[in-house]
């Protein structure tokens, strides 16, 4: 990483998720998860400093008493990238920032999958980056599990529920799923947000496909690592279940 790009992760946390509501705050080994994910971020070394973005007073109570930088944002944000951009305009964080959306349902992202994220910037063409694992075909065919088919320079082609591409002469399939995590420079961050949510992604309930359909291309940074993201109650359960294996 050049020295002149500083990395910034804000950590969205609304509380009023449909299947969750409250969820940033759901008990993880004794901590809310948003800590954990906190936590994780700034092991990551290209991370300057990590905030957790939030609307609702009960997730700012509880981050300033555990120490987690912290912002209120509004209420009324339609997706988590809206929010990433209020909160990096209430830091006052640079144009030259990498401003990184860190999902704060992940309370078990490896750090090294941030590091990733950010490598591409090096090169002063990359606007968005996110990752992308290769994955199985049961995996491909789960309508939750988003894939990306990717050109021969890693610029994304299209995000879809569906599995993409459709074989249909025998071949091998190969899949890869696609990881919510993003790093934008705050230009692409601002414009992502001016232009409104866009007809595929309506379509899909896709936020990344604005960008492409407004010809902003996102950087795939295929990984190894595999997240395990919160999307339900139950998930909890699941999560604490491999921190005790790994303790």
């Amino acid at each position: 990483m050049k020295k002149e790009y500083k990395c910034y992760g804000i950590i969205p946390a609304r509380y009023g998720s449909t299947r969750f509501p409250g969820k940033p705050l759901a008990d993880i080994a004794g901590k809310p998860m948003f800590f954990h994910v906190y936590e994780r971020a700034i092991k990551c070394s290209q991370i300057t400093k990590a905030v957790l973005a939030t609307d609702d007073e009960r997730i700012l109570s509880a981050a300033k008493a555990l120490d987690v930088p912290v912002i209120m944002t509004r209420k009324d944000h339609p997706s988590g990238t809206d929010r990433v951009l209020e909160a990096a305009q209430l830091l006052n964080l640079p144009d030259d920032s990498i401003i990184v959306n860190i999902q704060g349902d992940e309370p078990l992202l490896e750090p090294a999958m941030l590091t990733e994220l950010v490598g591409p910037f090096v090169s002063p063409d990359i606007e968005v980056t996110t990752l992308a694992r290769k994955i199985a075909q049961n995996e491909a065919r789960n309508i939750n599990q988003v894939k990306v088919v990717f050109s021969k320079t890693g610029n994304a082609l299209y995000f879809s529920r569906l599995p993409i591409p459709c074989y249909r002469d025998g071949q091998e399939e190969v899949f890869f799923g696609h990881i919510g995590l993003y790093a934008f420079r705050m230009n692409a961050l601002r414009k992502f947000v001016t232009l409104g949510p866009s007809r595929l992604e309506i379509a899909e309930k896709l936020e990344q496909l604005r960008l492409l359909e407004n010809d902003i291309p996102i950087h795939v940074v295929l990984t190894e690592h595999k997240s395990i993201g919160v999307d339900k109650p139950e998930d909890v359960l699941a999560i604490c279940e491999i921190l005790d294996k790994k303790t």
